[in-house]
């Protein structure tokens, strides 16, 4: 498995595919393997770097608070240590806070940006949203919290779907006999990175091509936050999709993977 200093951490990271590099920034609580459906279709076209955020996985797991602006001097290292002077960077929710982060605070490093279910700042029901996390993560077993993650992001037509809901119910299984389980202090180091970030003011000094996208009845991260983020960047581009929530990746696969595809070509 391979690691890398970086920021005065220890990173952990996978590289995948070949061709120009494209950075992939995961959401919170979550590792590098969630990003499974998504790089097996796009390394066959870039090369894909993917790691574990500070806090989660095998990467270390220092004593929080973060920052959305600490975890973008996380990812700008791994790519400075791995030789990489510019990448399209792809985030999902945490991550595409991450990821605003990063084109602000390392302009040269970054030559596009996906930003998937993304903010720019929180409101107080989302700060409380974040805070539940926290206190569920402290007192819940490792499937319910599972449980209670899947109820913020999947929409009402994956519920309802009997194969889909036998993937939520094998989730929650996997969940409680996970290998590498998310420590508390490294769930409530991110989480105080999300309920803290705010760049709302910083968004006009974007100047990357850039796409929000993201499901219209997300109720995590709702569609005023994507909109929020769409209008603060100069000449972005937003996609929602109906009938979707704050797993769009999953709910909508087959469209999303090569959409995004096709617009990083289009842009990179």
């Amino acid at each position: 498995m391979p690691y890398i200093q970086a920021n005065g951490i220890r990173l952990h990271y996978e590289e995948r595919g070949s061709g120009k590099p494209l950075l992939l920034i995961m959401g919170i609580t979550a590792d590098l393997s969630v990003w499974e459906k998504h790089v097996s279709y796009w390394e066959k076209h870039y090369r894909c770097i993917l790691f574990d955020n500070r806090g989660v996985g095998l990467s270390e797991k220092p004593e929080g608070p973060y920052t959305t602006a600490q975890m973008a001097d996380d990812s700008a290292a791994l790519l400075d240590a791995l030789g990489i002077s510019k990448a399209a960077v792809v985030g999902v929710s945490m991550g595409g806070a991450i990821a605003l982060q990063l084109a602000i605070r390392h302009q040269a490093s970054v030559a596009s940006l996906v930003l998937m279910c993304p903010w720019a700042s929180c409101d107080r029901k989302t700060k409380a949203v974040f805070t539940h996390m926290m206190h569920a993560k402290a007192h819940l077993r490792p499937e319910h919290f599972s449980n209670f993650v899947q109820q913020l992001i999947f929409h009402k037509s994956t519920w309802d779907d009997d194969t889909e809901y036998e993937g939520l119910i094998a989730g929650q299984k996997e969940a409680a006999l996970g290998e590498t389980p998310q420590p508390l202090h490294g769930l409530e180091g991110q989480a105080h990175a999300c309920i803290s970030h705010n760049v709302v003011g910083q968004l006009p000094e974007i100047k990357v091509p850039s796409l929000v996208i993201g499901g219209k009845e997300d109720q995590f991260i709702p569609e005023w936050m994507a909109l929020e983020v769409a209008n603060g960047i100069p000449d972005s581009e937003i996609h929602l999709y109906e009938n979707a929530g704050h797993a769009f990746h999953w709910e909508k696969l087959e469209d999303f993977n090569p959409r995004v595809l096709n617009w990083l070509k289009a842009k990179y």
